[in-house]
């Protein structure tokens, strides 16, 4: 069995290794693959894996030996899925495997919003604290998050997980998501009032045709001048020369984002010269520890394929 690992640097840059994927079949590993390299490296292949390099239609029909597309991540966007369908191939994905790291990771952008630690030590490191008249000194205004409101959209696994830790801070939680679920981890609010209630709006839904853009000029109007925006998720969730402009009229207080429309980005993007914008070059999902749950659901995903009992199927 040929596997063709179409872009495994971001998986596994050194620190783990592809020996259980290995007893699968005769392996290849490509750090990365361009658009007119992926047909001459894939054509033999009975399994791909990939992670950002897209599988269309053209490459699904000229892949005459696959079998198996497994995605070394959740989402699945880059398969054309109905191509494969068309052509009896098996698509599956990893669920759920970044839970914890994505949950940790919006914290450590909200604290970052509230805190500003990593600027005040650059303050201290550049001699701002010996030279000040007092004992002690902020950049910016310290908030306290017990007592305020977060704002969750979407509400699956990373969604509550993130209700979850902001319990413990003391924090109050509302969440939306497209059909109410009853939960004690928070209160359900419609897009409109969440946008408006919150003193921190957190992204944590997939990206569909539906919510293409959807943090746009009308809900950022809503919020409070004293807001912030966190996005884990995806970055076409929010119309990104809208939230500049938000941010840039003071409209909002701030944002941290993981994620943006087009990655790596274009000099042009908006938000990388936006006032109190934080961004992280989406890595909320790279803790070792969540890239292993994703070598060994990989592996799962594939042994149980060749036994016939295809698992975390997508289509």
């Amino acid at each position: 069995m040929k596997i063709v690992i179409t872009d495994g640097y971001a998986l596994n840059p050194g620190d783990l290794n592809w020996d259980i994927i290995a007893a699968c079949g005769d392996i290849v590993v490509y750090e990365r693959t361009s658009p007119e390299e992926f047909m001459e490296r894939c054509m033999d292949a009975e399994i791909i894996l990939t992670n950002k390099v897209p599988v269309n239609k053209e490459a699904i029909e000229k892949c005459k030996k696959l079998k198996l597309i497994s995605v070394l991540a959740t989402g699945y966007n880059v398969i054309d899925t109905k191509a494969a369908s068309d052509n009896k191939i098996v698509v599956c994905n990893v669920p759920a495997y970044g839970t914890d790291s994505v949950a940790q990771h919006s914290f450590a952008l909200l604290l970052e919003l509230t805190n500003r630690v990593g600027r005040h030590s650059s303050s201290v490191t550049n001699g701002d604290w010996q030279k000040s008249p007092d004992w002690c000194y902020s950049l910016a205004p310290i908030m306290e998050l017990a007592g305020k409101t977060l704002g969750i959209v979407g509400f699956g696994h990373i969604g509550q997980r993130v209700a979850r830790i902001a319990a413990a801070f003391g924090m109050q939680v509302i969440y939306y998501r497209l059909h109410e679920k009853p939960t004690t981890l928070g209160k359900y609010m419609d897009l409109q009032t969440l946008f408006a209630s919150s003193d921190a709006v957190t992204l944590h839904c997939p990206l569909t045709a539906d919510n293409h853009e959807f943090v746009n000029k009308n809900l950022l109007r809503l919020m409070k001048t004293s807001a912030f925006i966190i996005n884990t998720a995806r970055g076409l969730l929010i119309q990104e020369q809208d939230l500049a402009d938000a941010l840039n009229n003071d409209q909002i207080a701030g944002a941290a984002l993981d994620v943006l429309s087009t990655e790596p980005p274009g000099e042009n993007n908006p938000l990388l010269v936006a006032k109190n914008c934080i961004i992280t070059p989406h890595n909320a999902w790279m803790s070792k520890e969540a890239r292993q749950r994703i070598m060994d659901e990989t592996f799962k995903n594939i042994e149980a394929f060749l036994h016939h009992q295809p698992i975390n199927l997508v289509i």
